[in-house]
């Protein structure tokens, strides 16, 4: 009843939507909407200090595992960003966007890759609604937090922090399902939005049901199951405010769903089923010192807990099942200065500061000094062409005997963009 209550409230605001518009500015004239097309290509040479077949068996323990190196999942292979030691093509993201017609607009971002090619965002967006208020359709990437929103191309650094990919993995929270934000007509910007997504999200959400043999009375083969339809829900508020040359941006952020997490088919295999949350708190300043130069604090802190049942393989081909509750958290912090149009420099550390792993009610000992440290330097030919050395030590790291593993990581990437080139966001 509930999502069925939600789902009409989406369905409602967007009818509604259509008689905000008077009849005569409802003109449509074809050469306004011809689609905006850029290409962006994101290439890097990347020289770290363990061997490619190594790296991929690394894990945070207690967190997750695959965080670096390409590794599978049944059928399906999956690649971070500069995974290779040498050269790498990351991707290429080509972009649509356009007018629909006087109530709508349209985004497509497609991904390709040497994995294959997906559809990473394709929503259409309201702007017709009025009194504040905008409402979003499709495949998007969710408004949880500060950076989820925001695209690899856009990044400071080559990578994701620490928190967010061992969270929620190397795309975040990208979803199919409905948006709705208010804007609310304050003095200072204040927004509040909520969402309806599927929870498909593999690292800490998940929608499908595996077969398992399971111990029980008769050992027959039991399914974890999943629940259908849309499973995750999101809310967040953001507060903006200007003091001089000085912007502050803030939010809250909160993320409920059903967890199905399948590593069925790994070398250690699991699954966990039940229940996720997510909580995010976001701080950034933005001081401009002039025209192109200026200094920008950005940190985020995310915590989750997840609660429910790990069925784990015993060796003997069926599963046991003890009850798992997970409470974890971690924040990174970044710092970077803007020279003149061309130079930028930044430093970024990363920790997890909580991890907490309890097991039929009995705490599993995690190891500590969980962190990570990022320097880099980019140069920028226009606003179309960056270039960026980036340094990191990653001490989160553990391979499967147990021992930390300090991976020295040295990053040459190459982001360059043809096309339209919208400005991108604070």
């Amino acid at each position: 009843m509930k999502k069925i209550l939600l789902s009409s409230a989406l369905c409602t605001a967007l009818v509604y939507g259509l008689d905000v518009l008077p009849a005569e500015k409802r003109t449509f004239d074809q050469s306004k909407f011809i689609p905006d097309i850029s290409l962006i290509m994101d290439a890097s040479y990347v020289d770290r200090n363990v061997k490619d077949a190594d790296v991929k068996h690394l894990a945070v323990p207690g967190v997750v595992h695959g965080l670096l190196g390409s590794h599978s999942h049944g059928d399906d292979n999956h690649a971070t960003y500069n995974v290779d030691n040498g050269f790498n093509l990351n991707y290429a993201e080509l972009v649509l966007s356009s007018s629909v017609d006087p109530f709508f607009t349209m985004d497509g971002i497609f991904h390709f890759s040497e994995n294959g090619v997906e559809i990473e965002e394709l929503f259409f967006t309201s702007n017709a609604l009025g009194y504040g208020t905008k409402v979003k359709g499709g495949k998007f990437n969710s408004n949880f937090g500060y950076l989820n929103e925001q695209h690899h191309h856009t990044w400071d650094f080559a990578d994701m922090p620490l928190v967010y990919e061992s969270f929620l993995g190397m795309h975040g929270i990208n979803e199919t399902g409905a948006q709705i934000q208010w804007t609310a007509p304050t003095p200072f910007y204040l927004m509040a939005g909520f969402e309806i997504l599927q929870g498909e999200n593999e690292q800490m959400f998940g929608n499908q049901s595996v077969d398992l043999t399971v111990i029980n009375p008769l050992a027959i083969p039991q399914t974890a199951e999943a629940s259908d339809g849309a499973g995750l829900y999101v809310g967040y508020i953001k507060a903006s405010h200007d003091i001089g040359d000085t912007t502050i941006l803030g939010g809250i952020s909160y993320a409920q769903g059903d967890s199905m997490i399948d590593h069925s088919v790994d070398e250690e295999p699991t699954v966990f089923s039940g229940d996720a949350k997510l909580y995010g708190a976001d701080l950034v300043i933005l001081h401009a010192l002039d025209s192109y130069s200026s200094i920008k604090w950005q940190s985020e802190f995310l915590a989750r807990e997840l609660d429910g049942i790990e069925y784990a393989n015993n060796s003997l081909g069926v599963f046991i099942s003890p009850t798992m509750l997970k409470k974890q958290s971690g924040l990174y912090s970044q710092l970077i200065y803007t020279h003149d149009k061309n130079w930028r420099m930044g430093v970024r550390y990363d920790t997890i500061l909580q991890n907490d792993v309890i097991e039929n009610g009995v705490t599993i000992e995690q190891p500590d000094g969980l962190d990570k440290y990022t320097a880099m330097v980019e140069y920028h030919t226009s606003e179309f062409a960056r270039f960026r050395l980036q340094y990191s030590r990653n001490n989160a790291m553990f391979d499967e005997d147990g021992e930390r593993k300090k991976i020295d990581t040295i990053i040459l990437q190459a982001n360059i963009s043809i096309g339209a080139h919208a400005a991108h966001s604070f």
